[in-house]
């Protein structure tokens, strides 16, 4: 992880919120279990963003888990795998 990507994940979930939304590049969306689940390519990282949507929060802001079971769900949708290596 670049020290930039570090630094970000230093910042309050709002001020990754505003930087996501105004310099990431949305991708798609997936739903799992009660979240929303938005993912966002921010300087060549993968970003998924978790919004609860009964309680209209972001709960969590992390970096793209490659080995993580949901990522059958973002296998179909886009080509991550030379990002992945």
């Amino acid at each position: 992880m670049s020290k930039d990507i570090e630094d970000f994940y230093q910042l309050p979930i709002s001020e990754r919120t505003r930087l996501l939304y105004l310099d990431g590049t949305f991708t798609f969306s997936i739903r799992y279990y009660g979240y929303k689940v938005n993912l966002y390519l921010y300087r060549d990282d993968y970003i998924e963003v978790f919004y609860n949507h009964k309680q209209d929060l972001i709960e969590k802001i992390q970096p793209l888990d490659y080995q993580h079971t949901r990522m059958k769900f973002y296998a179909d949708q886009i080509n991550i795998k030379s990002v992945a290596s």
